[in-house]
């Protein structure tokens, strides 16, 4: 009898979220990570998390990644891998490779994985969504550093994506995009989830990857930060807390925060039900950032 009286004390505590965010738009940033795993229970658990919201009245909208498929495929393809800064050098073979495995393998996979589970979803390739503008690195003496078909997302489409949510579907959106000279570019898929949950005016943004949150040491999970504000970013990036490819994720956070966004959240995918824990729980798991103190 506890066991169950502790579950109805779950639900109860679940209520009052689901109240405030009865009919709210929710973006989550699905890291590709999870889509290489040999767990299919990994596999389908941000799906499951997808599914809860939905039958929650929540309107989860999905953006996924997929960089270890992409290189698993360029590898498979002959085609060497190269970085710069963090972006993948993208040149005519290589986009063609990413297009096929974010649009045509991953989307698809994702969509049926929600499905799989009772929900209802939507994919769309990113090339349907996002408009964008090349991307250009810069040198440490700010020289233009030319990366290939890597482009900045600049502008979305939220006509058939709110005709989905409509439907009472979920919108499911790979991270590519459409350059004003029609070619395809490969695009960040946290810029992308940002730009996402700026367009379709969401109350949270969530990041999942394969790390527990902020860290203020990388190797130590004890040092989690478990809420920032916007005004304390830049002193983290000083401090080296914030760097390499975390920069564009976070920046993607205080951008959207800015514009709108009341909560943004950057939540550890492998913990069972990460999503859940976060919006409906009091104690919350990961690190929350919010505009101000």
């Amino acid at each position: 009898m506890k066991d169950v009286i502790s579950k109805a004390a779950t639900l109860l505590e679940a209520l009052p979220y689901m109240q405030r965010f009865d009919g709210a738009t929710f973006v989550v940033k699905y890291g590709g990570s999870f889509m290489d795993s040999p767990d299919p229970t990994v596999r389908a658990s941000v799906a499951r998390d997808v599914v809860f919201l939905e039958a929650a009245g929540i309107k989860p909208v999905v953006v996924h990644g997929g960089g270890k498929a992409i290189t698993r495929a360029m590898e498979q393809s002959g085609v060497a891998a190269r970085f710069v800064q963090g972006q993948r050098v993208t040149d005519a073979a290589t986009v063609d490779v990413v297009d096929r495995v974010l649009s045509r393998e991953i989307n698809p996979e994702v969509v049926r994985l929600i499905e799989g589970l009772g929900g209802r979803a939507t994919g769309f390739a990113g090339t349907e969504i996002f408009t964008c503008r090349k991307l250009w690195l810069r040198d440490p003496g700010g020289a233009p550093i030319d990366v290939g078909f890597v482009g900045e997302v600049v502008s979305v489409d939220t006509a058939p994506l709110l005709a989905c949510i409509a439907e009472g579907r979920t919108p499911v959106i790979s991270p590519t995009a459409r350059g004003e000279d029609g070619q395809v570019y490969n695009c960040n898929a946290d810029v992308a989830a940002a730009q996402v949950a700026v367009a379709l005016k969401a109350r949270r943004l969530a990041f999942l990857s394969d790390v527990p949150g902020l860290l203020r040491d990388p190797k130590d999970p004890a040092t989690l930060i478990s809420h920032l504000s916007v005004l304390e970013i830049d002193e983290l990036k000083r401090a080296g807390v914030i760097d390499k490819g975390m920069i564009p994720k976070v920046d993607s956070a205080v951008a959207a925060l800015r514009a709108g966004v009341e909560k943004v959240e950057f939540l550890d995918g492998r913990v069972p039900h990460s999503v859940l824990l976060e919006f409906f729980t009091d104690e919350g798991v990961g690190t929350e950032v919010v505009a101000d103190a």
